[in-house]
């Protein structure tokens, strides 16, 4: 019964959303599809000046992973990642998740078909995706589409804590197995 009433309110929520942004609107004597419009046009304009910096990602994501770059950074990591107790199959979703959400996704996927979705590697690379952040993508192209260009210590923050998810997810998972 409660299931049932929270699915049906669920359902409701966006539409009633709406009725109170638009109620207040009116009651406010604003505009609300004129003011709905405007905001749909900024955001097209706010999307075609991400355009640049998406496709100057993508491309130097296809080129760091077609040359060659990302198999022999992998290489010479591997042993490092041997003494943390993270197998190294790991390590190219630990290279690619800051730079490409899609990219990361695309290798968490061939980890969880290659390995299973209950192996060790499974669990992890699964726990590594989804508590990680794309932060070499974000600063590059929200930061970018909107004109900062001095970063301060956005990239190291994000970083270090991508690092710390990927380690934090090793460690939960060898945690959690250790007790099993």
């Amino acid at each position: 019964m409660l299931l049932k009433a929270v699915a049906a309110l669920s359902n409701l929520v966006v539409p009633l959303m709406i009725a109170v942004i638009c109620i207040a609107g009116y009651a406010k004597k604003v505009r609300v599809y004129e003011t709905f419009i405007e905001g749909a046009k900024d955001g097209f304009a706010i999307a075609i000046r991400l355009v640049p910096f998406l496709v100057g990602m993508f491309v130097a994501i296809g080129i760091f992973r077609e040359s060659g770059a990302l198999a022999l950074l992998t290489r010479i990591l591997s042993p490092l990642t041997q003494t943390i107790g993270m197998p190294s199959e790991l390590l190219p979703l630990a290279l690619i998740r800051p730079l490409s959400g899609t990219g990361a996704l695309e290798v968490t996927v061939d980890l969880v078909r290659k390995f299973g979705p209950d192996s060790l590697i499974g669990r992890i690379a699964s726990t590594m995706q989804a508590s990680s952040e794309t932060t070499i993508y974000i600063i590059t192209v929200y930061f970018g589409a909107v004109g900062i260009r001095k970063t301060r210590h956005s990239l190291a923050a994000g970083l270090i804590a991508d690092f710390a998810a990927f380690l934090s997810s090793v460690a939960i998972w060898r945690l959690i197995l250790t007790f099993d």
